[in-house]
């Protein structure tokens, strides 16, 4: 409800006060303050970002603090995209490949309407130690 809630311009995050699209915005969820794990309590906060979160991000990336994952849908499908995405974060912590610092997350989902292919696709940064 909470996605539904911005893309239609209920929550303004994507859209002014007249309703109008804001160039340059994409929506990430911010997972943090995690109490323990993913299995216990979390804040979710949803953000605007332009394209310098990105940039940031991929730094952050280079720099050993972060691992992205960058799964897409063929079928366009975002919940799907998302899931797959989440289950390869999963499955690398239960063999140990990842070790995640459990400090701040971010997921950026992106619907197969607004990508020059044709896939949802489904970005994640997860903090690792």
């Amino acid at each position: 409800e909470l996605w539904k809630d911005i893309t239609s311009g209920k929550l303004p995050l994507l859209f002014d006060s007249d309703h109008n699209f804001k160039q340059g915005i994409s929506p990430v969820s911010k997972y943090s303050r995690y109490a323990s794990d993913e299995n216990g309590d979390y804040d979710l906060t949803i953000m605007g970002v332009t394209s310098d979160f990105f940039q940031e991000m991929e730094t952050l990336v280079g720099q050993g603090k972060y691992k992205k994952y960058d799964v897409s849908d063929a079928n366009g499908d975002i919940g799907s995209c998302a899931q797959k995405a989440w289950g390869q974060v999963w499955g690398e912590q239960k063999t140990g490949a990842i070790n995640r610092s459990f400090t701040a997350d971010y997921e950026s989902t992106v619907p197969a309407e607004y990508t020059k292919d044709g896939s949802a696709h489904c970005y994640l940064y997860i903090a690792v130690q």
